[in-house]
């Protein structure tokens, strides 16, 4: 509780299928987030037997460092700072063969002893499913205030239907969901403009699920190989391909969550006032 009073807002990212892009989606977040060079944002990866992080942003080789007032974050920018389990790795192909208690001491670990220092954003990156490392996270956060979980899925059924257990671990747990990001929403030929689903949403996708559980829709992300290029090369894809319609999908969604973000502070500190 102490070491997360320094930081304003708490942000999980959530799914409950693997491969949707929850890591993809974590570091454009943070990426984006951290363009004002007044805002100050940290990621942390909970996922333990499978962090990317490191890869996509650019520090794979990286390593922590020890201070008196805990481990230092590993820097990307002056105010993008990153911790994760693949930094304590001898190799990326190193495999954390761990079972849940260990994975809930490292993620208290991440927690409490990482120095942040003064943070506007933490993103929480977590693996998908709805077991040890959310409810860790939930748990040892609860007491410092979660903003909410920003929830990430693919168009198919197969993948809503995961999403649709994470949307009701959420509500077990009572964590605020920002709301529900499409990704790999149809891909878009760059040469005639055409729109294909490569997914294709047989049951309406995220769309209506949003509308059938009432809970926001921020936004749908079509593909665009640049995604997966600049993640390998450890790039922010803004930078890579600024005029792709999936940058200016995730610039507005971006926009959403800080809105969200600015006026739960709002309505926090209305309550708190005399």
């Amino acid at each position: 509780r102490e070491k997360m009073k320094t930081v304003r807002h708490k942000l999980l990212v959530l799914s409950g299928k693997g491969g949707v892009g929850k890591s993809t989606f974590s570091a454009h977040l943070a990426h984006g987030l951290a363009e004002d060079g007044d805002t100050q944002v940290a990621l942390l990866d909970i996922d333990i037997c499978g962090p990317s992080i490191p890869k996509i942003m650019g520090l794979e080789g990286e390593q922590v460092h020890q201070s008196g007032s805990g481990w230092s974050p590993v820097y990307v920018d002056d105010n993008l700072g990153v911790m994760s389990v693949g930094f304590l790795l001898s190799s990326p192909d190193d495999a954390v063969i761990w079972r849940g208690p260990k994975k809930n001491g490292m993620i208290k670990q991440f927690l409490r002893d990482v120095d942040w220092g003064d943070v506007d954003y933490l993103i929480v990156d977590t693996p998908p499913g709805t077991s040890d490392e959310h409810l860790s996270v939930v748990q040892y956060l609860a007491a410092a205030h979660i903003d909410g979980a920003v929830i990430l899925t693919t168009p198919q059924e197969v993948a809503l239907q995961d999403v649709r257990k994470e949307i009701s671990f959420c509500h077990k747990v009572k964590l605020p969901i920002i709301g529900v990001v499409e990704n790999m929403s149809g891909f878009i030929c760059p040469k005639c403009k055409k729109e294909s689903q490569i997914f294709p949403p047989t049951t309406g996708g995220a769309e209506a699920m949003c509308q059938d559980l009432r809970i926001p829709l921020l936004g749908k992300v079509p593909l665009d190989p640049h995604i997966g290029k600049s993640c390998d090369k450890g790039q922010s894809f803004f930078v890579e391909a600024p005029d792709s319609p999936a940058t200016a999908a995730y610039r507005s969604i971006i926009q959403r969550i800080r809105d969200f973000c600015n006026s739960h502070q709002s309505h926090a500190e209305t309550l708190i006032s005399p």
